[in-house]
């Protein structure tokens, strides 16, 4: 589905990635883990085709990212992306007509389920709200591929909890969720593959059960001993 090769991105003398080779599949849950300032982001919004990469190429479903990519990937970056005046209701009016594959009913659903109100204005949120208003637009979109960038970031353990399970609750065998993150025992439990990303280039990658085995350790002991 999303397949990177040789991908490199520089800032100046930093490279924020370094020959990243990636091949995501469909119908599976993949965690991109590493602490912040791992590339994680920057993977992300290569994939997104918010930014470009300097070398390297990456492609959605065999076609460079791109026009046909966009209208397929579903994207949540760290920062808020509502404007402060809307309301919760106005923010799923404004998808539903920006996204031909944005489900309205569904979106009022994941609302109800993370008890926000939908008259309240993005101004007036928490930051806990505020994720979980992210989270509940982005996951009402059928899109084909969704990227969660730190979904989890400055959120309370109930909310935590109702997000992993929307996270759960969305997956299905006609779509691939890639969630990044470097609070790993929050999500180890739920993840098919993982990847790790240690200043820019992938140190792990694999079957999340494999990668148990052939370390002899769970996800989370095994990120400690790599990010020591």
């Amino acid at each position: 589905m999303l397949k990177s090769t040789q991908l490199s991105k520089g800032f100046f003398k930093k490279k924020a990635l370094k020959n990243v080779d990636i091949d995501i599949a469909p119908g599976k849950i993949y965690g991109i883990l590493g602490p912040n300032g791992s590339g994680k982001s920057t993977f992300m919004k290569i994939a997104s085709g918010l930014m470009h990469q300097t070398s390297g190429t990456m492609t959605f479903e065999d076609q460079p990212i791109g026009t046909y990519s966009k209208s397929k990937i579903a994207y949540m970056p760290t920062e808020m992306f509502f404007y402060s005046f809307m309301t919760i209701k106005t923010v799923g009016d404004y998808f539903a007509d920006f996204y031909d594959d944005f489900d309205l009913d569904a979106y009022q659903e994941l609302i109800q389920f993370m008890n926000l109100d939908m008259n309240s204005k993005v101004s007036s949120l928490s930051t806990g709200m505020g994720a979980k208003l992210k989270i509940a637009a982005t996951l009402s979109r059928n899109a084909k591929l969704i990227m969660l960038d730190e979904p989890l970031n400055g959120i309370d353990l109930v909310t935590r909890e109702k997000i992993i399970q929307t996270i759960v609750k969305k997956a299905n065998d006609d779509n691939t969720l890639l969630v990044s993150s470097h609070l790993v025992n929050e999500i180890e439990s739920i993840l098919d593959e993982v990847i790790f990303l240690k200043d820019g280039e992938v140190v792990v990658q694999g079957n999340a059960e494999a990668v148990r085995e052939e370390h002899n350790k769970s996800i989370v002991d095994l990120y400690k001993e790599v990010f020591a």
